[in-house]
């Protein structure tokens, strides 16, 4: 095992998910090591096992290139803190360390690699570092772990070699010469890429061959080589692993005789490693509560077929428990009514849906899978005519819309609106794994792959082995149902146990909170609005495609006069030659990592003021965007299913716990200027006796600000009902409310939502565009005014240091790795969050609850208006001009009152025969 390789991609997966321990440790680096470690041992059953370390001291590649890693970024801390505790881990393991000095870890791995195969040994060198491949023989394998949903790669020779493209395992060499290697700050040879490489070994064989051929190349290429061909030859030297480092191979003292009880578990208490110890000492959780099926009950549903075989599928071997897998095909609407009985009985089970496309409202069912005893699984084709898949779910449709049973899955949203697609309502209670992780881990990946490898030590079949890849079926409608078996039934077995895992985690009483009281019944409040979906008017889009490439047209000539040229202007590098070389637009423009002049928006929304050129770019870019992204894209969206567009709500994407969507994405609909706003025109009622509502917070996040700091002056201006940005530039200005000019209340505005975004003096100069000495007084002035908040900020700073996260106001925690880190870009990062993530996290709690209230009274009465849109503090409904009253009355008030809080809510309320008139 290569130590440090798989120690910083341990710290790599766990960096935006951080593992804090009770004691404020970051275990994500011994975490991480450890599941590598435990995937080889319990999966690969090694009979010996030994792991390679770095020392401290340089290596000869130092003394021979002294810039050798020059460029390498410190260590990061959690990792100086982590390897201590690793190297206890592998020991309590008793397994060897291998490590010389003056040596890396590749050349003793490299060195035993080699000495052990001359013995008879097959070795697998397990890292995710490219380079080993040079040491691949016939006994030799590259073991690459799986990771963030990849599944492990074991390469030999002819792997190798088709990987690279080369003709021999030894030719990895001069590729890493040629086109040298960043991360290590080996050179090459400047010009040559991957691609180039493997042409020059092509013609050429090696480094030592091109550079005697070089006469044969042409211009820049040939140029290239003769100046840098011993450059080239030095980094092939560089990224050669050596097999001759002073080690020993001793086979006896790598046997694997398995770990130390007492020592590792003395290290994993002290680590909180309450999972892992389980899985390596045996114990099992508590039994589920399930009403088992016997021999006699199974055969009930699992009849012999036709020609007396059992149609049983075969046994798969499942590594997470002790016991056989089996997953079943159940091919009869007999044996499926079998199923059903067992299901009605339970206190809970566990379903999935297989379909044609990733968008529940344009797929088709092609088979359920059920799952209720750890190990167990089945899976229910629907087949393919409508009357064929009424017959499946009509069976099923009782246990799913039985109140009393609950339903586990991972991203339950999807399935439930499958379901619903097709009249079938699931009711109860719910567990949604995906859901329960973001609650745990919200900055990090909560796919099933990912949980099953984290929770588990257990790699899911890929669907790409199903339907992904080269000469592969479509969809799963096209996949031999044999296929389909082991991986539909595996999803809900995997899901069931990882059920078991995460509530054990859902260990605090705001976390069991939120995950019951809002996340889960958010579920089904998202399920109805994506349902729902909008209706769009394509013709009004078409008219304003025309508009939009016309006025394109407009301020691309105008961008082509201003530079005295024509130019691509979507092109980054002609445009950064134009403004910065040809009309020098600045003394120093900054470049990109690729060497180009940076030109993003930040750059030339600067530059607005220096020059027309900057201000129509940006113009243009927006035009664009416009047309492309929503005008042109929007028809394409329209459902076949009903004629409207439905868009894909996610609970867990954004740490803070605001809700994202995605075709279309309806957050990111630009409001701040007039042609963005149009685009809301198209977004149109159901038909003339109905309209738009939209009902939105007013200024939430300020308020929440002015309750959490509890400030005087601001909680008095919000229950006054006074303009509070007015009242702000009154206080920092000293001017009397009425005196209070547009430019001061603008400059109040963005104080106070820079405020809290923790903004800084520079960011504030650059918002309104004035001196940075100016933008710092402003704000040393708005504390002085407004102490409270200052006292609030500093306050929420120092207990994220202590505590490593902050919370919103139903326990919603968001974790800040770095918020005591020494790299102050790092930390001041950290800082900013620890004073937003409460307030927009607070936010996405309030408008969360009031879409559950709403939902609920909606149908409770029912109501004819549905819910259509949630856009950040904004909800969207489709009204009967009959309700408009009612749904006035009480949106408002379920809005106003969800959280309750000292500063009062406002919610602004307003109606249209379109999304724009009614905002």
């Amino acid at each position: 095992l290569d130590a440090y390789a798989l120690i910083y991609r341990a710290h790599f997966a766990f960096s935006k998910n951080p593992r804090i321990n009770s004691k404020g440790l970051n275990t994500g680096v011994m975490l991480g090591f450890t599941n590598a470690m435990l995937e080889i041992i319990n999966k690969q059953k090694p009979t010996h096992i030994g792991v390679g370390f770095d020392t401290p001291k340089p290596t000869f590649r130092h003394e021979q290139f002294p810039e050798y890693k020059a460029h390498r970024e410190a260590t990061p801390e959690d990792i100086k803190i982590g390897v201590p505790y690793v190297k206890q881990i592998i020991e309590s393991f008793n397994i060897p360390i291998l490590e010389a000095d003056g040596f890396e870890a590749d050349d003793v791995i490299g060195t035993i690699a080699k000495k052990a195969a001359r013995e008879g040994f097959e070795v697998f060198m397990m890292t995710p570092d490219k380079d080993f491949a040079q040491l691949v023989e016939e006994h030799i394998y590259l073991y690459k772990p799986a990771f963030m949903g990849n599944g492990v790669d074991i390469m030999g020779v002819s792997e190798v070699c088709a990987k690279w493209d080369i003709e021999n395992v030894d030719q990895v060499r001069d590729i890493l010469g040629l086109h040298g290697d960043a991360s290590d700050n080996i050179p090459g040879i400047p010009g040559v890429g991957a691609k180039t490489a493997v042409k020059y070994l092509k013609a050429y064989g090696s480094i030592e061959g091109l550079l005697a051929h070089v006469d044969e190349l042409k211009g820049k290429a040939r140029e290239n080589v003769e100046n840098f061909g011993e450059q080239g030859l030095l980094s092939k030297d560089l990224a050669t692993i050596r097999i001759d480092a002073p080690v020993e191979f001793n086979a006896d003292s790598l046997i694997y005789s398995g770990p130390d009880e007492e020592k590792l578990v003395e290290l994993f208490t002290e680590l909180e490693f309450r999972t892992l110890l389980k899985r390596v000492f045996g114990q099992t959780a508590s039994e589920p509560k399930v009403k088992r099926i016997d021999n006699s009950q199974l055969s009930m549903f699992m009849s012999a077929g036709k020609d007396g075989g059992e149609t049983e599928h075969p046994i798969k071997k499942l590594d997470v428990t002790t016991q056989e897998a089996k997953y079943h095909l159940i091919d009869t609407v007999e044996k499926a009514l079998g199923l059903a009985e067992f299901l009605a009985i339970q206190e809970e089970f566990c379903f999935d849906t297989e379909t044609t496309n990733i968008d529940p409202i344009d797929a088709e069912l092609v088979g359920l899978s059920f799952s209720y005893v750890p190990g167990e699984a089945y899976y229910v084709p629907v087949g393919e005519k409508m009357e064929e898949v009424k017959a499946i779910l009509d069976v099923f449709k009782s246990v799913f819309e039985d109140k009393e049973v609950i339903k586990i899955g991972q991203n339950l949203k999807y399935d439930i609106l499958m379901l619903k697609k097709y009249g079938v309502e699931v009711r109860g209670g719910l567990f949604d794994t995906m859901i329960a992780h973001y609650l745990i881990d919200p900055d990090s990946r909560h796919n099933m792959d990912i949980l099953a490898e984290t929770y588990l030590n257990y790699s899911p079949i890929p669907i790409s082995t199903l339907i992904g890849g080269k000469g592969k079926p479509k969809t799963m409608r096209d996949v031999d149902i044999t296929e389909i078996v082991d991986y539909a039934a595996e999803d809900a077995d995997i899901t069931l146990q990882l059920k078991e895992k995460l509530v054990e985690e859902l260990n605090t009483d705001a976390l069991k909170h939120l995950f019951y009281g809002v996340e889960l019944p958010l579920v089904k409040v998202l399920t109805a609005v994506e349902f729902n979906g909008v209706r769009i008017d394509p013709e009004a889009l078409n008219l304003m495609s025309v508009e939009l490439r016309d006025e394109s047209l407009k301020v691309q000539n105008r961008i082509y006069e201003l530079a005295g040229e024509e130019f691509n202007i979507a092109s980054p590098k002609q445009l950064g030659i134009i403004l910065f070389e040809k009309l020098k637009l600045l003394d120093k423009p900054k470049k990109t990592k690729t060497g180009q002049y940076a030109t993003g928006e930040e750059i030339l929304s600067r530059l607005e003021h220096a020059h027309e050129i900057a201000g129509k770019i940006l113009e243009f870019r927006e035009l664009q965007k416009l047309k492309s992204t929503y005008v042109d894209a929007l028809p394409e969206m329209i459902s076949d299913f009903d004629n409207r567009v439905h868009t894909s709500y996610s609970q867990t994407v954004a740490a803070t716990g605001r809700l994202s969507s995605n075709n279309p994405n309806l957050q990111n609909i630009p409001i701040r200027t007039p042609k963005g706003r149009e685009i809301r025109k198209a977004f149109i009622p159901t038909d003339d006796n109905h309209i738009i509502m939209s009902a939105d917070y007013s200024q939430i996040e300020l308020r929440i600000m002015a309750a959490f700091s509890e400030d005087k002056h601001m909680i008095d201006a919000f229950k006054a009902g006074r303009d509070i940005h007015a009242t702000t530039a009154s206080r920092i200005f000293k001017v009397p409310l009425e005196e209070v000019t547009s430019e001061m209340r603008g400059m109040a505005k963005s104080a106070n939502f820079g405020i809290i975004y923790g903004i800084s003096a520079f960011g504030l100069s650059q918002n309104l565009n004035i001196p940075r000495k100016e933008a710092g007084e402003l704000i040393e002035t708005y504390f002085n005014e407004f102490p409270a908040v200052k006292a609030y900020m500093d306050r929420v700073v120092n207990e994220a240091r202590d505590d490593g996260y902050v919370s919103t106001i139903l326990g919603r925690r968001r974790y800040l790795r770095d918020i005591n880190s020494r790299n102050a870009t790092m930390r001041g990062y950290s800082e900013r969050n620890a004073i937003n993530a409460p307030i927009q996290g607070s936010a996405a709690d309030i408008i969360k609850v009031a879409m559950i209230n709403i939902h609920q009274w909606m149908l409770e009465n029912k109501v004819k208006s549905k819910m259509i849109m949630q856009v950040h503090d904004e909800l969207v409904f489709d009204i009967p001009k009959d309700e408009k009253e009612l749904m006035t009355k009480k949106v408002e008030q379920f809005m106003k009152e969800a959280i309750p809080m000292v500063v009062p809510m406002e919610v602004g309320i307003g109606f249209g025969k379109n999304w724009l008139e009614a905002h």
